[in-house]
């Protein structure tokens, strides 16, 4: 039985890495219209840059690829351990210092006036109306991180860190 496990294990991590690793290749073959989809962001490619914040945006969640207009693929839900590596990926192969968003930056994407999935569908296409990891631990439950969910659009405090959840990464500019 743990012999399985470790090859499903493996397996897993072989596959994340696949997808991941797709999920941050970006040919120059497919043509994007750049320039601002709200007052707020500016898209440049498979970026977003958030003006009000400051920071650049994955405009697909790990394990979705931009296509040049749209996010394909399947969303990788992933624990906090696995978040890690997935975040090694996108620094290997895209550079710069990718993380989990900051419990405010993560927010920061909420669309209230948007009535399907609370986040703007243009700059971040294909998001799915469930919660996203923050890199930020809950200080009222020191065991939970926060969260927030593009479905409500609320922020919630009570996942374990070996849950999994949607993640979409950031870095400073």
């Amino acid at each position: 039985m743990l012999r399985h496990f470790t090859n499903m294990h493996r397996s897993f991590f072989i596959v994340l890495g696949m997808i991941c690793g797709a999920s941050f290749m970006f040919g120059p073959t497919v043509a994007v219209a750049n320039g601002l989809t709200n007052g707020q962001f500016l898209a440049r490619d498979h970026l977003i840059i958030d003006l009000r914040s400051g920071v650049e945006w994955m405009r697909c969640s790990v394990g979705q690829q931009w296509n040049g207009t749209s996010c394909d693929g399947e969303i990788i839900r992933l624990n906090h351990d696995d978040v890690a590596k997935a975040i090694v990926i996108a620094n290997e192969q895209l550079g710069g210092n990718w993380r989990l968003p900051s419990r405010e930056e993560l927010e920061g994407l909420v669309c209230a006036a948007c009535e399907t999935i609370k986040i703007d569908s243009d700059s971040f296409p294909q998001t799915a109306p469930e919660p996203y990891w923050t890199g930020e631990v809950n200080g009222f439950a020191a065991r939970h991180f926060w969260s927030v969910n593009f479905m409500t659009g609320y922020t919630y405090g009570r996942f374990f860190p070996q849950q999994e959840l949607a993640v979409r990464l950031v870095r400073d500019r």
